[in-house]
């Protein structure tokens, strides 16, 4: 039944991309639809964004490949790095670009058990990502939970592995995990065959940097002098070195930046001081 509810909500929200989330045993809209989201309004470092679409468009044209050979057919990826890197923005708009909807697992949903747990994961869709956010907090809350005699979501690590890979798991599956913190993950986790590509996303790199700016300035800056501008003053405040292709902040503070100074490059240059670091700068809103 949900099957045939899930084809009526996509043919109803074409142009838009229907997120799921779980509801007992059951996956249930969650909200309105989002508006799809340009795959080129992503910026990640050259190249990454490529490499992923690329492998994800093999992985969809292979499954006679995978039945001939006996391989289970699904693929898993894990997008980590710091906050404002672009995580879930990159996997939302490249729901829209493939148009796939997403369901959404909490781990640390209250009365989230392995059984339902794994009862979820084979009633996913075709068509469908599934995006577990967040995924190395699941088990700090759990410890926490445990030594605070509070207990809320019982997904115990092997009951996931199995879920993701064992006997009852789904084919035909696109999984993405996300953290900000990939060295608390459990090497059992992401190996391959459950995690087939894992990329990091960091702070903002000077290619990213700049085409941000060709995004928001072009018009306004087509001789690219304001651009150099922008990308000196970062070296004066030290959040960007001149030998190095990395800053000191993320894509989401630049792009914070931007969206505050719209349509106004000389604006962005006066404003980069407030970027350098400090204590309690919290400027920046956009990628999440």
């Amino acid at each position: 039944m949900f099957k045939e509810a899930h084809a009526l909500a996509v043919e109803n929200t074409e142009g838009k991309i229907p997120i799921y989330i779980p509801r007992s045993i059951s996956w249930e809209p969650f909200g309105n639809p989002r508006q799809k989201r340009p795959l080129e309004s992503v910026i990640l470092d050259k190249g990454v964004k490529e490499r992923i679409v690329a492998d994800i468009h093999d992985f969809m044209g292979s499954e006679k490949w995978y039945a001939d050979r006996g391989i289970p057919y699904r693929r898993g990826y894990l997008l980590y790095g710091p906050p404002g890197t672009g995580k879930s923005s990159f996997i939302q708009a490249l729901a829209g670009h493939l148009n796939y909807a997403i369901a959404i697992l909490n781990l640390s949903e209250k009365g989230l058990s392995d059984d339902r747990l794994n009862y979820l994961l084979t009633i996913i869709p075709e068509r469908t990502f599934v995006l577990l956010e967040d995924v190395d907090v699941a088990w700090a809350n759990k410890r926490k939970a445990d030594a605070d005699g509070y207990h809320g979501a019982n997904v115990t690590m092997s009951g996931l592995l199995n879920a993701l890979d064992g006997v009852a798991s789904a084919e035909q599956r696109i999984i993405f995990l996300t953290t900000n913190h990939v060295d608390r993950l459990d090497e059992a986790l992401v190996r391959p065959g459950r995690v087939d590509m894992a990329v990091h996303l960091g702070n903002a790199t000077r290619y990213q940097i700049e085409q941000l700016w060709n995004r928001f300035y072009e018009d306004q800056d087509r001789d690219g002098i304001r651009k150099e501008a922008f990308l000196s003053t970062l070296q004066q405040l030290k959040s960007l070195e001149p030998s190095s292709r990395h800053s000191t902040l993320s894509p989401a503070t630049i792009q914070g930046l931007f969206l505050y100074n719209k349509d106004d490059p000389d604006g962005a240059i006066a404003m980069a001081k407030q970027l350098a670091p400090r204590e309690g700068n919290k400027l920046g809103m956009g990628i999440s």
